[in-house]
């Protein structure tokens, strides 16, 4: 424990990587709650998996790894994933969850057959572009940290700003219409959104599980409150624990992959918040039903002693 603090404390680049995955952890809670509530979720990991034919494509035009090349690359095929979800279920009987899995499998396959080919060039080999499957938080140098904390903290001030379009559009698309709202393009505004955050966040997290990441926390948060500012409050606390959290117990060991580890740590608070959240916990249920039994029961004593009970 005293080496991990050491090395928090007087490592810049460690530092630098703890307030990265922090804010990303805060990101993906906050819109991972409006996507949740949209019904939206598997969309984020349709374009996380659609990512990886991006930063293959990126890498084998540039010939290096250059963290900003990539993400653009990224960009592109995840924007291209979503709008082809998007024109799928409006223009054809399929439905939603079917053109998800339709058009994850084909992007991630083509992804699988790039990467398999980057990787046994001779540049490729060495370029680490593997590290995007599950996550490397180590990998990143300070440059790479920095821009990735930058955007995550812009991600969270716009969504911020539009805030209030989102909730209406969110609950009530027909009165958001109505106050002359672009439902279009707040769309539009929200998809992309979502797609920055994945993209941000696939070389901490990997293109498997940031699905999970922008998931697990709203759902934890969903047990603890039913108001939608609320959620998105703890939903980003609880994702900055997760990233946090996950990316520490990454450094305790060489090569460990970020990833899992803060999915494991997402899900524990999603667990802790199943169980024990007040109201909605199973536990909570169960005790709060043995003591109304316990009540019912008192009073049915009281009423027969005074002979009231037929």
């Amino acid at each position: 424990m005293s080496d991990l603090m050491n090395m928090v404390l007087n490592n810049a680049n460690t530092q630098w990587v703890l307030l990265a995955t922090m804010l990303l952890g805060i990101a993906s809670g906050v819109l991972g709650s409006i996507a949740l509530l949209r019904k939206q979720s598997l969309i984020g990991d349709a374009v996380a998996h659609a990512a990886l034919p991006g930063i293959c494509i990126a890498f084998m035009l540039t010939g290096e790894k250059s963290l900003l090349a990539l993400l653009i690359g990224a960009t592109i095929t995840g924007l291209l994933a979503a709008y082809c979800i998007q024109f799928v279920i409006s223009n054809s009987i399929i439905k939603e969850d079917t053109a998800i899995c339709l058009i994850l499998s084909v992007f991630f396959g083509f992804g699988i057959v790039l990467l398999t080919k980057v990787t046994q060039s001779p540049a490729g080999n060495k370029s680490g572009l593997s590290d995007f499957i599950f996550g490397q938080a180590a990998s990143l140098v300070g440059s790479d940290v920095k821009m990735m904390a930058i955007t995550a903290a812009a991600l969270i001030v716009i969504t911020a700003l539009i805030f209030k379009e989102l909730k209406v559009l969110t609950f009530d698309p027909e009165f958001a219409k109505g106050l002359g709202l672009p439902a279009g393009f707040l769309n539009l505004v929200f998809l992309s959104l979502l797609v920055a955050v994945i993209v941000i966040g696939i070389q901490a997290v990997g293109v498997i599980l940031m699905a999970a990441l922008l998931i697990t926390p709203a759902v934890a948060a969903r047990y603890w409150t039913d108001s939608l500012g609320k959620m998105i409050v703890i939903s980003g606390i609880f994702g900055a624990i997760s990233g946090v959290a996950g990316t520490l117990i990454s450094t305790l060991g060489e090569g460990l992959a970020t990833g899992p580890f803060i999915v494991v740590t997402a899900t524990a608070l999603f667990l802790f918040s199943m169980f024990f959240a007040p109201g909605r916990g199973i536990v909570t249920k169960v005790i709060k039903r043995q003591l109304n039994h316990k009540k019912i029961n008192r009073e049915l004593t009281m009423q027969k002693e005074r002979g009231e009970y037929l």
